[in-house]
Parts: structure tokens; C-alpha cells; sequence
């Protein structure tokens, strides 16, 4: 799988269609790159493994999630994510996007 099948991209905003938090990709894998032991601890619905998965910057957090494709959709707000290390990688919002700073892979 290429990332071009992936249906975000770096800089996009994105929710969490289960827990309902917004954030911003900040990397695409093309497939699950965690452990088992992550997996069978984090992903209780059993998100498929060999779909993307995204690196997310919590909005009004600190920390960033790891989310399976499926559980994410776009973020119809317009609104700019706050976190504290989001200009570490991205800059520029223009209501429904960042662009990046630098490559992550």
C-alpha cells in the first residue's frame, strides 16, 4: 500500500469519530508499525493492521495518538489546533490544513 491510498495527509485536520477529539496529521504509516503488545492493549475495536494508520497532535493537549484510518474523519470546523509542539512540524493554517515544516520520514 502507498501512501497516496492514505485518506489524510501531513497537516490535515482530522476528529476521532469514536472519542470525538480533533487534531492534525503529522505522519502517515501505509500500515500499523506498533507492537502486538500495543495493539492488543490500545486498539480494543480491532482496527485492520494493513490499512494507514496516523501520528496525531491532540488539540488543548500535550500528547499525540497513534489512530487507525477508520476511526478518523475530517474536521469540518476550520478552527486551528492548539498543542504545544505543532509548530515543530507544521505552520501556515489556511482553515483546513497546515503545511509542513520539515519531512517526517
Amino acid at each position: 500500500m502507498s501512501l497516496r491510498e492514505a485518506q489524510f495527509g501531513v497537516g490535515v485536520c482530522v476528529s476521532h469519530a469514536r472519542f470525538g477529539y480533533r487534531g492534525v496529521v503529522i505522519d502517515v504509516d501505509p500500515v500499523f508499525d506498533g507492537t502486538d503488545e500495543w495493539y492488543d492493549k490500545m486498539a480494543k475495536t480491532r482496527p485492520p493492521k494493513d490499512r494507514p494508520w496516523y501520528h496525531v497532535l491532540v488539540h488543548d493537549a500535550v500528547h499525540m495518538t497513534y489512530v487507525a484510518e477508520r476511526n478518523l474523519e475530517p474536521d469540518d470546523s476550520h478552527e486551528p489546533i492548539r498543542h504545544p509542539m505543532l509548530e515543530e512540524y507544521l505552520h501556515d493554517f489556511d482553515g483546513e490544513r497546515y503545511r509542513t515544516r520539515c519531512a517526517m520520514n
